[in-house]
């Protein structure tokens, strides 16, 4: 990203800097989100591959699509922290930030010498952020956590699954994604904290906890009945009807959340006579029940086809939607109409579709996106026109080692790998 294209960005984050020492998942979403909304975002990355991501298949013209999913509109500043020179400069730059970004196992960046302590003396507005998969206080504080680890110890897996079979992790990486999440949440509240008494704040955040957190009204039936939820498959454990229902040619989901729309759902599938049976007539009759009132709804719906209920449905108002492939999402209309998907064009990997943030202030969107910087591409603008280093002392450190100020990008091919 050029000097040009930064001060063309905006947001309400405008003028905030970030330095970002995250990678793979839990940092870099939180750092993309932060430059959506229009903060300045320089992502240090180790010398020769950089960010662990940039060699995960499949590539579109040498860059990984993990990448570019999590990187847009970023400086890459390559450089060596097991240097001196390389550890002197993360602290020059740290000193004009307003937010320090780190994913790794508590004590690492305290070891590098960038822990909190060190990083604010002198700096008492800095804001630092630990995203961690346990937190420095576990009995799991120096296991590696990831997405998956993450989901398991939160107890979803368990649930997430239909009765008798096998646990099943979610399809999106939101044991990953819920850290970053909430770190957010943590960033903002101490911005604010900060506009009003000039202190920043160390911000920690853990995977584990965020999972947990997101348990919902999961969590509540456990400590209100004493029991764990049970896996319900698509269906909800404490509302019926409510899931995937199979038609003659498929699936439709239906949820009926209020009793209003149980009556329009019974009315919808020609059982009206439902609505005043004594086993079905309350959501606790129908819950106790389901056994009962489940083959009825798919004796009604399994001789039409998925259209026909999609329409019968909507007609009823009846909430509903038909299970769409990631493809059939992206490109469906709704998509298109809030212009959730953008176009950049990227040096190497050429037009690049990429998924806007969802937030809109005043009925707009973020800036426009950059797209994902090869490893390296601005280490020299940021160390020029942030710390005033001159293209000699550049060519100098990069001599040695500490610093890459040449665009580099692995020779990926362009086929899914």
């Amino acid at each position: 990203m050029t000097d040009s294209q930064t001060q063309m960005r905006r947001g309400p984050l405008a003028g905030i800097r970030v330095l970002d020492f995250s990678r793979i998942l839990s940092g870099p979403y939180a750092s993309m989100v932060l430059a959506d909304l229009g903060a300045e975002i320089i992502k240090i990355e180790p010398m020769g591959n950089g960010d662990d991501t940039r060699n995960f298949p499949p590539f579109q013209g040498g860059l990984s699509h993990y990448y570019i999913a999590l990187n847009r509109s970023k400086k890459s500043l390559a450089l060596d922290l097991k240097s001196e020179d390389g550890l002197r400069i993360a602290r020059e730059l740290a000193a004009t930030c307003d937010i320090v970004l780190e994913n790794f196992r508590p004590g690492v960046m305290d070891r590098l010498g960038l822990g909190y302590e060190t990083l604010r003396d002198g700096h008492e507005a800095l804001i630092y952020c630990s995203i961690t998969g346990f937190g420095a206080n576990s009995p799991h504080s120096d296991k590696p956590a990831f997405d998956i680890v993450a989901q398991a110890l939160s107890g979803v897996m368990s649930v997430n699954r239909e009765p008798g079979q096998a646990p099943n992790k979610l399809g999106i990486p939101l044991g990953d994604m819920a850290g970053s999440i909430f770190s957010l949440f943590g960033l903002l509240a101490a911005l604010h904290e900060r506009n009003a008494t000039g202190q920043g704040r160390h911000v920690e955040v853990a995977m584990l906890d965020s999972m947990i957190a997101l348990q919902g009204y999961l969590s509540q039936i456990y400590f209100v009945s004493g029991e764990s939820p049970q896996p319900v498959g698509t269906q909800h454990p404490s509302i019926v009807p409510y899931g995937s229902y199979p038609t003659a040619d498929g699936h439709v989901i239906v949820a009926c959340l209020t009793e209003r729309f149980w009556h329009n759902f019974a009315r919808c599938i020609g059982r009206a006579d439902l609505i005043d049976d004594p086993r079905f007539a309350a959501y606790e009759a129908r819950l106790a029940n389901r056994g009962a009132l489940e083959p009825l709804i798919h004796e009604a719906m399994a001789g039409e086809g998925t259209a026909y209920w999609l329409e019968r449905l909507t007609e009823f108002d009846v909430p509903n939607a038909p299970i769409l492939s990631i493809g059939e999402a992206l490109e469906q209309e709704h998509v298109a109409a809030h212009g959730l998907i953008e176009e950049v064009d990227h040096p190497e990997a050429g037009a690049l579709r990429l998924v806007r943030g969802p937030i809109l202030f005043d009925g707009e969107g973020a800036s426009p996106a950059t797209p994902p910087s090869l490893l390296g591409a601005d280490t020299a603008e940021v160390l020029r026109e942030g710390l005033g280093y001159s293209d000699s002392q550049l060519r100098a450190l990069e001599a040695r080692g500490v610093l890459s100020c040449g665009v580099t990008q692995p020779d990926r091919k362009q086929e899914v790998s």
